[in-house]
């Protein structure tokens, strides 16, 4: 799909009118997700926003790209192509709460950012309790003998799959994953 601006004014949806949520909830977010369609994980820092993507059975993740962030626009239409060219029917947004559940400036910025991706797309979005994904992505890489550089590479793009595979797993045990 192409964004229509036939409206110069008017926010550049990829189908009208958006009707993008944001849930908690995996099942409430599962049951809006079209059978055989993939989920693009999400790790979203200050600087780069790590993505993984799952396979059309919703059973495995896998680590697909990082982005250096720029502007939000330019971020969510790059976002957003890749949703459209892996037929992605949602997306799993790392929520990065303290440790001991309470919510601070990160957490924020990503209520935002949910937010501003949902006025853009219908795509629902599931907000996934990321708290120490990126250690269990340093771990995967440390134990995979990857050289510093290397890491500091990859590391985005491993705690997007770990924050998108935590969200599959849940969704395979209460049978969500169609």
């Amino acid at each position: 799909m192409t964004n229509d601006h036939d409206n110069a004014d008017a926010p550049p949806y990829r189908t009208s009118p958006p009707a993008g949520a944001t849930y908690f909830d995996a099942d409430a977010f599962a049951a809006k997700l079209e059978p055989g369609a993939r989920l693009i994980g999400i790790d979203a820092g200050t600087k780069t926003l790590g993505l993984a993507l799952s396979d059309v059975t919703r059973t495995i993740a896998s680590a697909l790209d990082t982005i250096r962030r720029t502007k939000f626009m330019a971020d969510a239409e790059y976002l957003l192509d890749i949703a459209d060219s892996h037929n992605c029917g949602g997306f799993v947004l790392g929520f990065p709460a303290h440790l001991d559940g309470s919510e601070g400036p990160r957490a924020q910025a990503t209520r935002a950012f949910a937010r501003n991706v949902n006025k853009l797309s219908p795509l629902p979005i599931l907000l996934w309790d990321e708290r120490l994904s990126t250690v269990a992505a340093e771990r995967i890489l440390l134990e995979a003998d990857t050289s510093r550089k290397r890491r500091a590479e990859l590391i985005d793009k491993i705690a997007a799959t770990v924050i998108l595979q935590g969200a599959l797993d849940r969704m395979q045990r209460t049978g969500n994953a169609r």
